[in-house]
């Protein structure tokens, strides 16, 4: 047997080849294309080999490449798995050659069945029945004098062609004429081969084939035959075993010829004989022998149970049985039925899909009842460049009937999200009568009339995303936020009017809205701002049930000049997965939603089955929320505010001021302009440099939190944890205010009591309840202190200092403003003793670097009682020096001042401040600030340290805040001011005493030192992502160096679990920390005083610079990579799919027409022509030729006329 076999192909065959190997014990080598990096067959394989970029022609058919690959690896046989060069007789040649096996027919059978027109010849010669045809055709004039002859209508066919692919059926000369030159080129282009025939085609046909094996010594056998009629395009959709309804009279006759056929040449390996079967006469006809295992060999393997593939390579490698013996052991038994899964959308004439899936789920497979041959993976990309099929779905069982239920079940249970499939199509043709009964003909699909529930996105508008309520809850600690929708109030009286579930997912909509074609009826309701918004060109109202016909569009265009965001509700919602258990997108972390980001054109949207038809009823005026340009906004005071962070008269002012709304607003958080504080304190000591700083803690939503002087109401996309101190947050029924601000708006603060702001609580879910107005005013309460409670210290060992977050989220403060790892600890022990106690209504816990943040259900858990159980705790902790925490040391590759980070530096230096002192060199700032000698010693502290991590989610997804064990490595730096736009996904910085890697792209504070791996793992589980985020509580980071390009390739291999880390279990003791400090006091006592001198040396140099009085000007924009918008008389034309521009038609300047012809896009080996959707003139082209296109990209933008 041989010890290595290379899968020349790719996607699922490739995957099933691998399978059979492993069961072998025969190593697998796997290929794959640049764009099939992610591919399970790639993953799966014991080694797994580039071919480079490019399409099929630059790499699954470049001969070159895979007899390098099998020298290179010492593989002894190829199998070519189907497709691509299983057919190809010259590489066949060239194995043998090599002195490789080629897993599959001799090179001389390839070209004597290959070639159809050949394979017509050689059938002629042994009687074998033929459908009137030609030979090769030499022109387009000859095809179409021969196709009068034969008579209309014809199937003009590529002789090399097969998959469907180079096949077009022609009812006229017209079309006739019209296909030539596309067939011609699609069959260049996939099998360097053009020649083609013509061959009658039988109207009321089926399409049966045989599946026959040879042993290349003469002896060649049947294994049952296949109903493949069910057929789009010429490319089988459902393929079944054995053929219902027919004869055995003709069952044998088939198998017979097919037998013979074989035996003329001696055939050798697995082979199909295809027939044309007349429904109407009971005649059949030879069609062609494919000289390969089929794509549906599977479903003969199920009723067989045989595998042919290992059948393929015993023969191959001289180790196959006798066919004879092995025939008289085939015995057929049950029925078995496949489905393609093809990467295509139905309801646009199936076109192809290309793109992200961001989910995928198949029901558990026993191999015999359910079978499912694939290649997905979630976080996938399918390329435009090769076959749509994405997966198939095999049944088997003792009858037809309960078969075709049991695929109905496994397509019910299936998911692949992101893309467009044909799921839903299959489902529908399985519960047709005429596949129920097995009367099928091929031109059956043709005819075959689908309705989908599915809204397609025309045009995806600003920002339009999915979100639902409450959205993500339940990973705060981690640093994923909630999202949702930002004016929950809004989007959930549009829920509870069409009487949805309150989790139903709906749209939201940023300053302009989408246009949508429904391709099904449904009940929705507009709702927030208003908006521009016309069904079918008629003015739509808002905050009213309005039913959407089938077939109508609905066009939503800009929010009125008061407010910021509107909701689209849909009656059941909308069909998306859930992520981390909500479908709210978080477009940062590219996850959730519609594959993580906002809706574009060529999107298409599920519904769920609707519920029962509601009343169409609207919301009473006086319940709609009232949306302006000037904002009050009711807060609870805290948790910092005076004396400890701001002055009384800081205070005063915040409360006083009317701040404007910064135009650099998202959902991240509303900056807001307005007067810079006093402070009360010259820095943050160990936090950082700015008064602004403290030592990282949890954050809530709708928080009032400065960043620097400025100051920013985080919103549901915001950060978890981070070191900024906040004086304010938003009550729970004002939140929603937070999604309407707009730039230019007017807010101004006003300050209630906790009581109260349960009062306003009740109150609105009441209104939701009865969709009834019950307004409800409450008092000012003016500021008096952001403390609840406090505890001394000599009561339970520590001080402890209790905060309001807003009316639902508590912080509890230990010790002093000081970095001490013991705080840390007594924080935990807190967290652990809440976790036992299982409290109801506490939600979420939370801990900071000398805090816990307690998010709790205030109308289940009164404040009073949560603070009862919280003084009750401190009584019964234990002595946290005897605490011992399970942890692990996890080494990390570092590429030290990497490329990426010191772009973001140059980015910051050119766009956002030109004179900062950590600029052009952030360590040459942190080597300063801490009065080294060199930056030598900044690196050798950094790779010697080992960084415990406090906290996760600093800067979102699982990102680090960390801190040096040993205190004599700890470097102690001040924050970006302001802060960067761009900060690059894993860049590794210092701010403050502590290291942070940036789980994402995003904003950022820390000093750039390097950049590592991921830390969050987005759709994959590896052996170091059991969960999405790598790292622990307690577990300590340990940097070691690579250069910049090895990084990028360990980047690469990591996620996909192909880049192993050493990670080491160990306890982590107090004790032994504290012993550590004890043992080195004189050496730590000396590195503070050295960086403290350093400190204010810096600081002084800043006043003497200037730099100390630095003022953001607002001019920072956070890059986001959207195009350019529009103005009003301009129409941008986007791509409807992903592929490659193959032809642009016209040019900058030119009058088109609508309807005209703009580009030809090339997609999963079709033409796409992008059609002008209105008259005008080109005014720009984005995209050229030869150029690739993700759907939803501009192509070009036309100016009215």
């Amino acid at each position: 047997m041989f010890s290595k076999v290379l899968i020349a192909n790719r996607g699922a065959i490739a995957c099933r080849i691998i399978r059979t190997l492993k069961s072998m014990g025969v190593t697998s080598v796997a290929v794959y294309s640049e764009a099939d990096a992610d591919s399970r067959h790639v993953l799966d394989a014991d080694e797994a080999w580039s071919l480079g970029e490019g399409a099929a022609a630059q790499t699954y058919l470049d001969q070159n490449k895979l007899i390098a690959i099998a020298r290179q690896t010492g593989a002894q046989a190829i199998h070519p798995g189907y497709g691509f060069l299983s057919e190809n007789p010259d590489f066949a040649r060239r194995c043998v050659d090599e002195g490789l096996v080629f897993l599959g027919p001799t090179p001389e059978q390839m070209v004597a069945f290959g070639l159809k027109h050949e394979a017509r010849a050689l059938a002629e010669a042994a009687n074998v029945p033929l459908l009137p045809g030609t030979g090769l055709l030499a022109s387009l004039e000859e095809a179409l004098e021969k196709a009068d002859v034969i008579g209309y209508p014809v199937m003009l066919k590529s002789t090399a062609g097969g998959g469907g692919i180079g096949m077009q059926r022609c009812f006229s000369a017209e079309e006739l004429r019209a296909a030539y030159a596309s067939v011609k080129r699609l069959s260049e282009n996939n099998f360097s081969n053009g020649g083609m025939f013509l061959e009658k085609f039988i109207e009321n046909a089926r399409h049966i084939e045989v599946q026959m094996f040879g042993d290349g010594q003469g002896k060649v056998i049947a294994i049952g035959e296949r109903d493949c009629s069910a057929q789009r395009r010429n490319q089988k959709v459902i393929e079944e075993c054995p053929a219902p309804n027919l004869s055995d009279e003709v069952r044998q006759a088939l198998q017979a010829t097919a037998v013979q056929l074989g035996q003329q040449v001696s055939y050798r390996s697995a082979g199909t004989v295809e027939y044309v079967y007349d429904d109407l006469s009971g005649q059949f006809y030879f069609l062609e022998v494919n000289t390969r295992l089929q794509v549906e060999h599977g479903v003969t393997e199920q009723v067989y149970g045989v595998d042919l593939v290992r059948w393929m390579i015993e023969l191959g490698a001289g180790e196959l049985a006798p066919l004879e013996s092995l025939n008289q052991i085939l015995t057929p038994k049950g029925h078995a039925i496949q489905v393609r899964l093809y990467a295509e959308d139905p309801a646009k004439n199936f076109r192809p899909s290309a793109g992200l899936i961001s989910a995928v789920q198949f029901p558990e497979q026993d191999r015999k009842s359910c079978r499912i041959d694939h290649w997905l993976d979630a976080g996938l990309e399918v390329p435009p460049f090769f076959d749509p099929m994405l997966a198939k779905l095999i049944a088997w069982s003792g009858s037809r009937e309960q078969t075709i239920t049991t695929l109905l079940t496994m397509l019910h249970d299936s998911t692949v999200y992101g893309i467009e499939t044909n799921k839903e199509y299959l489902c529908a043709l399985l519960n047709s009568e005429v596949v129920q009964q097995g009367k099928v003909l091929t031109r059956t699909l043709n005819e075959f009339s689908y309705d989908p529930s599915t809204i397609d996105v025309l045009s995806g508008g600003t920002q339009t995303t999915i979100q639902d309520f409450p959205g993500r809850v339940g990973y705060w600690d981690i640093g994923v936020p909630p999202s949702g929708p930002m004016d929950n109030w809004s989007f959930r009286l549009g829920n509870r009017l069409l009487n949805n579930d309150a989790e139903a997912a709906g749209l939201e909509i940023t300053l302009s809205g989408p246009t949508l074609k429904f391709n099904t009826a449904r009940q929705i309701v507009l709702a927030g701002a208003t908006l521009d918004a016309k069904l079918d060109g008629e003015a739509l109202p808002m905050w009213q049930v309005v039913t959407v016909p089938a077939g109508a569009t609905l066009q939503l265009g800009k929010v009125a000049t008061a407010g910021a965001r509107s909701y689209l509700l849909l009656a059941g919602g909308l069909d998306c997965p859930h992520y981390l258990g909500s479908r709210s997108t978080f477009t940062l972390g590219q996850f959730g939603g519609h594959v993580g980001r906002s809706i574009q054109a060529g999107d298409v949207l599920h519904l769920p089955t609707p519920p029962a038809v509601v009343a169409e009823g609207s919301i009473p005026t006086e319940l709609q929320p009232a949306i302006t340009n000037t904002w009050e906004l009711r807060v609870i005071y805290g948790p910092h505010g005076a004396p400890d962070f701001f002055t009384d008269q800081d205070i005063d002012t915040f409360f006083a001021t009317d701040y404007e709304v910064h135009y650099n607003s998202s959902r991240t958080g509303v900056r807001l302009i307005g007067p810079k504080p006093e402070w009360a304190r010259a820095d943050g000591g160990e936090a950082g440099l700015h008064p602004s700083n403290l030592h990282d803690n949890a954050y809530a939503i709708g928080t009032v939190d400065f960043t620097g002087d400025m100051p920013v109401i985080l919103g549901p996309d915001g950060p978890s944890l981070g070191g900024f101190v906040c004086p304010a947050t938003i009550v729970k029924s004002d939140l929603w205010k937070m999604g309407q601000l707009k730039a230019g708006d007017k807010v101004r603060f006003i300050p209630i009591s906790i009581a109260d702001a349960e009062v306003l609580d009740r109150a609105q879910l009441a209104e939701l309840e009865s969709l009834t107005a019950k307004p409800v005013s409450v008092a000012i309460a003016p500021p008096t202190t952001p403390v609840l409670k406090t505890l001394p210290a000599e009561k339970y060992g520590e001080k402890v200092v209790y905060r309001p977050s807003g009316d639902d989220y508590l912080l509890v403060e230990y010790g002093a403003q000081v970095l001490d790892i013991r705080l840390r600890f007594r924080a935990h022990a807190l967290m652990l003793w809440v976790q036992e106690a299982a409290i109801e209504g506490v939600l979420e816990l939370t801990p900071g670097i000398r805090s816990l943040q307690i998010h709790y259900d205030n109308l289940q858990l009164p404040l009073t009682r949560l603070l009862e159980l919280l003084e009750q705790a401190e009584s019964e902790l234990t002595d946290i020096e005897q605490i011992t925490v399970p942890a692990r040391i996890v080494h990390l590759p570092l590429s030290w001042d990497d490329e990426a980070t010191r772009l973001a530096i140059r980015k910051y230096d050119e766009l956002v401040r030109k004179d900062a002192p950590w600029c052009p060199s952030n360590i040459e700032f942190i080597r300063r600030i801490n009065g080294l000698d060199s930056i030598e010693q900044v690196k050798e502290i950094v790779f010697n340290a080992n960084y415990l991590v406090m906290g996760l989610g600093d800067v979102y997804l699982g990102a680090p805040v960390a801190t040096p064990l040993d205190p004599r490595h700890r470097l102690v730096t001040t924050k970006y001011n302001p802060a960067r736009t761009w900060t690059p996904e894993n860049a590794v910085g210092i701010g403050g005493a502590y290291l942070c890697v940036y789980g994402m792209e995003g904003p950022g504070g820390y000093q750039f030192v390097g950049r590592t791996l991921q830390m969050w793992n987005r759709y994959r589980q590896t052996a170091e992502f059991s969960q999405p985020w790598l790292l622990r509580f307690f577990d300590q980071i340990k940097f070691y160096e690579v250069d910049a390009d090895e990084l990028l390739r360990i980047r690469r291999e990591f996620p996909r679990g192909r880049y192993p880390i050493k990670i080491e279990e160990i306890q982590f003791s107090l004790a032994d920390y504290n012993k550590l400090v004890s043992e080195h006091a004189d050496e730590i006592c000396e590195a503070k005083e050295r960086q403290q001198t350093a400190f204010e040396a810096e600081r002084q140099r800043w006043i003497e610079t200037g730099q100390a009085n630095f003022s953001a000007d607002g001019d920072m924009m956070i890059e986001t990579g959207e195009e350019e918008e529009l103005p009003d008389h301009h129409k941008a034309v986007e791509s409807l799919v992903s592929g490659n521009v193959w032809q642009v038609l016209v040019e900058e300047g030119q009058t088109i027409k609508a309807g005209q012809p703009l580009l030809i896009i090339e997609s999963m080996k079709m033409e796409i022509e992008v059609l002008a959707p209105q008259d005008g003139k080109i005014i720009a082209i984005n995209r050229e030729a030869g150029q690739q296109v993700r759907a939803g990209q501009r192509l070009l933008v036309l100016e009215d006329l």
